[in-house]
């Protein structure tokens, strides 16, 4: 009696063998009547057609979306002009450079809402990014606009937040003229070594409602979808985290879109397409939007500014301040691969302070907060944390 599975006696036992050391040791299979190889033994997936050029792409493309949608064109407009890629649209090489770069990386990091999140399932940037794209393409698609753009806009629309939270725009203004505006900061100085597409950058430094209009009706879209994903979904979050319960939200919003997130969403989203059925322009319809601004009004007043809310914030700004006040005071003891820092810097000086927000506010919440208990002195219980 042997527990040896059978079918490793057998001619496909041997070849499953062979197969797992063929994958082990790196080798390919290869097709030698077709110069090419295949990722599996027997693979026969087939297409049937030829890779169509971005001239053809863009041509189609043009074809089909809507009157008022961008079209993607040649390389596309960037501060450093650039050839065209032989087969991606100008938006989809914008959205690669995005989703390779360290900055969306470091989004993993950098809390939504709460700081340092102990739940694996509290959203944090990235997480809120990817589900604002969700909403933004689903809109998108439907009505014929240009979505390698809305995901690209989506997807590095808080690139220019610096760790935990919006309180981080406070520490930061202090040391940058005219004050630190997430969506300015990200479009004007984050993103600004990946040479993207203007429209891309309009959509990214025009997303936020205090913001003049973009300059397209994709980041338009992208405007709409970033309310309606942390809106709801920062309720959701609070929900988990016992600081709320579902019955809490206002029948006022309730009476609209319901109190489950997956209704909500589908409501507002709902909203967006009949305002733009009814007027040809991005528009949410009522009494959608009327719900949509009274559970923002709701969140504010039992989410963000809750005094242990707020409390936590001053915490941020006198930790982000602190950090930055020692580099500006000593830039030597910045990292070798700090951004944009080189040999010259002089301490106290508004080029060093500029270069110092920049690193700092690139920083992961975890990041800053393990160095304000190093290089500060803080004490981890003094250290903010969640709301």
């Amino acid at each position: 009696m042997t527990d040896t599975l059978p079918e490793l006696h057998s001619d496909h036992g041997a070849a499953a063998r062979a197969g797992d050391r063929a994958g082990a040791q790196g080798l390919v299979v290869r097709d030698a009547g077709a110069g090419a190889a295949v990722a599996h033994q027997g693979a026969t997936a087939f297409v049937g057609a030829r890779a169509k050029s971005r001239v053809q792409r863009e041509a189609e493309l043009d074809a089909a979306l809507a009157p008022g949608a961008t079209r993607p064109i040649g390389a596309g407009v960037r501060a450093r002009p650039e050839a065209p890629d032989q087969f991606r649209l100008c938006f989809e090489r914008d959205l690669d450079r995005i989703k390779h770069s360290r900055p969306w990386r470091r989004l993993a990091g950098k809390c939504q809402v709460f700081v340092a999140p102990e739940d694996d399932h509290l959203r944090t940037r990235m997480t809120h990014a990817i589900e604002v794209a969700q909403v933004a393409t689903s809109i998108a698609r439907t009505v014929g606009l240009c979505v390698p753009l809305v995901e690209a806009i989506a997807l590095a629309h808080d690139c220019g937040h610096g760790p935990a939270g919006h309180a981080s725009e406070e520490a930061f203004s202090a040391y940058v003229p005219g004050g630190y505006d997430h969506a300015v900061y990200g479009a004007d100085v984050t993103l600004e070594p990946l040479n993207l597409c203007v429209e891309t950058l309009d959509g990214v430094r025009n997303h936020s409602w205090r913001r003049p209009a973009p300059c397209t009706p994709e980041g338009e879209v992208v405007a709409w979808a970033d309310r309606i994903a942390y809106v709801c979904h920062d309720f959701e979050d609070a929900t988990r985290a016992g600081i709320l319960v579902p019955g809490d939200l206002p029948d006022s919003v309730a009476d609209v879109v319901g109190r489950g997130r997956t209704q909500q969403i589908d409501g507002f989203v709902r909203a967006v397409l009949d305002g733009i059925d009814r007027t040809g322009h991005v528009r949410m319809s009522e009494p959608a939007a009327g719900a949509l601004a009274a559970f923002r009004a709701f969140n504010f007043d039992r989410i963000y500014l809750r005094p242990a809310s707020r409390q936590q914030a001053d915490r941020v700004i006198a930790l982000l301040r602190g950090l930055v006040d020692y580099f500006v005071d000593a830039p030597l003891r910045l990292p070798d691969d700090a951004t944009d820092v080189t040999p010259q810097l002089v301490a106290n000086t508004p080029e060093t302070a500029g270069v110092v927000v920049r690193y700092v506010s690139g920083m992961t919440d975890r990041y800053a907060l393990a160095l304000g208990v190093e290089l500060l002195g803080w004490r981890p219980e003094a250290l903010p944390r969640g709301v």
